[in-house]
């Protein structure tokens, strides 16, 4: 039997959510926990065939240039998985410090809360005919 809310190595809570997965990072993560969260997800996105993972950092007050790199990393494997990775829940500090370690996160979209990152999945993922673009022009 499945643990409704499975915990791996890490400590990190992996929650599914439908078809996204849902990671909670509350505090600092060491760099071994770092590299094992990415693993973590990487296996669950192969494992459950989610197409989108949000990660809330809603609870780190320090994002340094090893902990964005691993965020980068992530959305990278998740890419080749065929998943999306949004990044939730930035506190303006954070962002001033990415910016002015001249960091970038390739791969990620960003969102202002986990119910926005949900939205921008759920709105990525379903194609619109009245999106009013047409594709190859």
């Amino acid at each position: 039997m499945t643990a409704p809310y499975p915990v791996h190595a890490t400590g990190v809570p992996v929650l599914a959510l439908g078809e996204t997965l849902l990671v909670s990072l509350q505090g600092e993560l060491h760099d071994g926990m770092a590299e094992q969260l990415q693993q973590d997800i990487s296996h669950r996105i192969a494992d459950s065939g989610a197409n989108g993972v949000i990660i809330d950092i809603s609870g780190v007050e320090v994002v340094d240039s090893f902990l964005g790199r691993i965020l980068a990393e992530i959305a990278a494997s998740a890419s080749l998985l065929a998943a999306r990775t949004v990044v939730a829940g930035m506190r303006p500090a954070v962002a001033i410090t990415l910016v002015e370690l001249g960091l970038t996160l390739p791969g990620l979209t960003t969102a202002l809360d986990v119910d926005r990152a949900l939205e921008l999945l759920t709105r990525r993922s379903t194609p619109s005919a009245s999106d009013g673009r047409e594709k190859g022009t």
